[in-house]
């Protein structure tokens, strides 16, 4: 019985793989395109918006879930409220690709589709620290979670840079993530995850290098908004919501490129919300590795941060959180790499 639910759910993820990589298809006929700027990494308009088909592809697999599978639906407000945040930030992202929306504009969005998240029931209670235990949040939780989802949502938007480095990072955690939830027994986490992988599937092979077409904003900032949605919905697998830590260490390297080139930007006094080239990942192409290697690098990442999932999921409860910490050391060492070569090929980390 479990042999054949598998391969029900493999046969139709497949099926969605195939739609979302028709609609890129039809992307690529029909381009938005993006063309190259003295910030840009790639050197001639390519087409972009290639993220509606793992949106799409993501949205039929959610509707069939909600007519044919109660048992992996969240109740129907919250099940209803996250696809319709979902749907409507994919909506505003799209808008973006074609008319370069104001940051402002594209922030509140993603503020107005974390706040229907919330009030659908999707808010962090409590958190495990080390050597404490469970801390309970209170009313901390809300603004925590409006924190977490909007900088999820802005921080793999900020990465999308390098043909397949955030869609095959994000393509890796969610099958990782389909696997952890299925074992715990979050039969909507599973779900979402394996569908979000389906569309990745599709869409992967138009994004490798050379890329034919990019996600763009639509799927950029959807992929953050469901994957920091997934993490809050994931914190339901215990009693004290330590794994809401999974999603973040499955997408540690992202984010900690994110958190460091916004903390580094404001340090120098830079505007932060302007256009730049000097993420982590960016700095390390520009001095030389080949986009293959920075994406490939990313894709390991995720393997390793794979691993300490699997670790995670083993250690007591007051220890979990601690599973951080190779991860951090192995990110400052990436840091560390990245600042010689800079060093060495004479390059300056001024956006200017």
């Amino acid at each position: 019985m479990l042999a054949e639910a598998v391969l029900r759910h493999l046969a139709f993820a497949a099926g969605l793989a195939v739609l979302s990589a028709l609609v890129v298809r039809l992307m690529i006929a029909w381009p938005i395109l993006d063309h190259p700027n003295a910030r840009s990494s790639h050197t001639r308009p390519t087409p972009r918006g290639g993220g509606l088909g793992v949106v799409l592809a993501f949205v039929v697999g959610m509707a069939a879930l909600y007519v044919g599978a109660a048992y992996a639906r969240l109740p129907p407000p919250q099940f209803l409220g996250v696809i319709g945040a979902a749907v409507a930030i994919a909506a505003v992202s799209l808008w973006d690709d074609v008319k370069d929306l104001r940051f402002s504009v594209k922030l509140a969005a993603q503020a107005g589709a974390a706040l229907v998240a919330m009030a659908a029931g999707l808010t962090l209670d409590s958190l495990a620290l080390p050597w404490i235990g469970e801390v309970p949040l209170g009313w901390i939780g809300l603004p925590l979670t409006l924190f977490w989802i909007v900088g999820c949502t802005n921080a793999l938007n900020f990465m999308d840079g390098l043909d397949g480095l955030v869609g095959g990072s994000v393509f890796l955690a969610a099958v990782i993530l389909c696997v952890v939830a299925a074992g715990q027994g979050g039969w909507f986490v599973y779900a979402a995850a394996l569908l979000l992988a389906a569309g990745l599937a599709g869409f992967l092979p138009f994004n490798l290098h050379p890329a034919r077409i990019f996600m763009g904003d639509v799927g950029s900032q959807f992929l953050g908004f469901m994957m920091a949605v997934l993490a809050v919905a994931a914190a339901r697998f215990d009693a004290a919501q330590v794994s809401f830590l999974i999603v973040p260490l499955l997408l540690f390297g992202l984010l900690f490129d994110a958190a460091f080139t916004l903390l580094r930007r404001a340090a120098m006094g830079e505007r932060i919300a302007a256009a730049h080239r000097t993420h982590l990942y960016q700095m390390a192409q520009r001095s030389g590795m080949t986009v293959r290697a920075v994406a490939a690098l990313h894709w390991s990442f995720v393997l390793f941060h794979g691993a300490l999932v699997a670790l995670f999921l083993h250690l007591p409860s007051g220890w979990k959180p601690l599973v951080v910490l190779p991860a951090l050391i192995v990110q400052c060492a990436w840091l560390l790499h990245v600042a010689r070569r800079v060093r060495r090929a004479g390059l300056t980390w001024s956006a200017e």
